[in-house]
């Protein structure tokens, strides 16, 4: 079997075509076709290739098919509008694509030359909880590291923690007072109270800012003391956080985390080394390095400043030294920042000092993989009804009491262990497809209703069509499991063609970081696997159509099951 996807091999046998008949280099553009009545496939770069040669493209399209060999993987090649090459594939090649699939523990799907991504996601401020602003950074860089891994990378997931800065000083300065009280415990049980009563304390007490400035001074110093106390309440912080991604089944774990103050020793190293090369100057006090490429309105070249005007840092110099950590000791390929779009312009611009200090080479991909906000049925920024900052712990939990009322209502009979199992796979699930299955770079709207629902475009609709799948081998009772695929009627060869391209939807989204490609391609397995159930009787058929049918509910059962695990959703056996 081809060690390509549908739309790799394809590709490649049109460009051979093309080069054949003197268009070496011209780009083959194979797709999806559209609409039935196109194939399966549709290769559009004859127009360009004609074009540059001045010919009429139906004319070169005829040369180019005389010269495709799909010989055994197309029934119909066919000419379309004014030069469209349309590709229908034989269903004896797509029953050998579904037996391959079956096969092999990957689907079928083939690995790329490895790459080694670092995907830097979810970095929660551990001064606080996590809220609803840090689950698309946490469940689409979670979803991409699982995607690359699954398609062949070395993945190395990074928690870039907000743990350094002048808030740390104030944190601790309060501890120590509650230690001293003997109620640190019951402070550090709710972040955001302490650090709330942290910060009331800084603002109205200047004897309490005073030392709590001075705990920064030690602790940016290396003081012993100091430094127990802060790791003390990072540790705290981070098993908040952690309790957070076992609810999500996110796989980060402690020592995925590389907060900022891993970085604190370098931060001068950099500075002095933008200075050496004449890219960092004194400005204002402040040292700065001017972007000759990003002028604002005026049209002067704007500032990415790397030190303050009191000596301190900023996170624009500790992302400069992230990217000297990642090229030098992990030996990043391919550098992913799940970060908010509204950081679109640090990224840019950190990008390209990173790229004229020499910190990141030219063979470094460093890419920006930014996301919209969530926002509440009001179209506003999602918050409590008080209007306050939602917790993610509490999104959760409510998810998981109102998949239980779903699942209460439509199971009453069901154990009610049985119903809280689905409820935590319905509910957990529901939040992070809605999320994944919207393009990243939209806001979306959050919406209860929409997302548990068990119709449309959503994670119930999808486990409860694997559910399906699950209960046909129940009743199946025992098949041959090595029986050969055959598919003799339309919604096979349909339901076949689907599954052959899960490797193309995968490579789709590890190409271009969107997780909502897969999301769509489920969705239409799905749908497809719908029509062919409908169609194609499959218990009640007998023999080797019998069989072969079952084969085909096999490999969509295990695709579905694959994808959705991908995403971080789980997939029950019955609901």
């Amino acid at each position: 079997m081809t060690q390509q996807t549908l739309i790799e091999l394809l590709d490649s046998r049109v460009s051979a075509a093309l080069a054949a008949v003197g268009c070496e280099g011209a780009p083959a553009v194979v797709q999806v076709s559209g609409r039935p009545e196109y194939g399966d496939y549709q290769a559009n770069g004859v127009m360009g290739a004609a074009k540059a040669r001045k010919m009429n493209p139906r004319q070169l399209a005829t040369e180019v098919v005389a010269k495709l060999n799909l010989e055994g993987i197309a029934s119909k090649i066919e000419i379309a509008g004014p030069g469209f090459i349309n590709i229908t594939l034989a269903p004896a090649y797509l029953a050998a694509q579904v037996q391959h699939a079956l096969a092999d523990s990957r689907l079928g799907v083939p690995q790329p030359a490895m790459q080694r991504v670092v995907v830097d996601y979810s970095s929660p401020n551990l001064a606080k909880e996590m809220h609803v602003g840090h689950l698309r950074s946490t469940i689409i860089g979670d979803a991409l590291a699982r995607v690359l891994r699954f398609v062949g990378h070395d993945v190395i997931a990074q928690n870039h923690v907000g743990d350094w800065g002048t808030q740390f000083g104030m944190l601790t300065a309060f501890l120590i007072e509650a230690e001293q009280g003997g109620d640190s415990h019951v402070a550090l049980a709710d972040l955001e109270d302490f650090y709330r009563r942290a910060k009331q304390r800084f603002d109205e007490d200047e004897a309490f800012a005073t030392r709590a400035r001075e705990y920064v001074v030690k602790l940016q110093g290396g003081d012993a003391q100091v430094n127990v106390l802060w790791q003390k309440f990072l540790d705290v912080s981070l098993h908040h956080c952690e309790a957070v991604y076992e609810k999500l089944g996110v796989g980060l774990k402690r020592e995925d985390v590389r907060g900022e103050s891993a970085y604190n020793p370098d931060l001068a190293v950099v500075v002095k080394n933008l200075q050496a090369q004449g890219l960092a100057v004194e400005s204002e006090g402040a040292q700065v390095v001017f972007l000759d490429e990003f002028k604002n309105k005026e049209g002067q070249a704007q500032a990415y400043i790397v030190q303050k005007q009191d000596g301190g840092y900023l996170y624009s110099t500790t992302d400069l030294a992230a990217v000297r950590y990642r090229v030098a000791t992990l030996k990043a390929d391919r550098v992913l920042y799940v970060v908010d779009a509204r950081q679109s312009l640090h990224f840019q611009q950190m990008f390209s000092v990173s790229r004229k200090a020499g910190y990141a080479p030219a063979t470094l991909s460093l890419e920006h993989v930014g996301f919209g906000v969530m926002l509440g049925e009001d179209g506003k920024p999602f918050k409590t009804r008080s209007g306050g900052t939602v917790k993610l712990a509490e999104l959760l939990a409510e998810a998981e009491l109102r998949a239980h009322a779903l699942v209460s209502e439509k199971n009453p009979d069901m154990p009610e262990v049985e119903r809280r199992v689905i409820a935590r796979a319905v509910g957990i699930g529901a939040v992070k497809y809605a999320d994944l299955s919207k393009n990243r770079n939209s806001d979306y709207v959050f919406s209860w209703d929409s997302m548990l629902s068990f119709e449309g475009n959503t994670a119930p609709y999808l486990q409860y069509a694997y559910t399906r799948i699950a209960s046909v081998f129940r009743r199946a009772e025992g098949f041959d499991a090595t029986a050969p695929v055959v598919l003799g009627e339309e919604a096979e060869r349909q339901l076949a063609l689907a599954l052959a391209r899960f490797a193309d939807a995968l490579q789709s989204v590890a190409r271009e970081t969107m997780p909502h490609f897969l999301c769509a391609y489920l969705y239409e397995l799905a749908g497809q696997f719908m029509r062919f159930y409908e169609a194609c009787p499959v218990l009640k058929s007998e023999g080797a159509v019998r069989a072969s049918r079952l084969r085909l509910c096999e490999l969509t059962a295990r695709t579905l099951k694959t994808g959705l695990g991908l995403l971080g959703i789980e997939v029950l056996e019955q609901m």
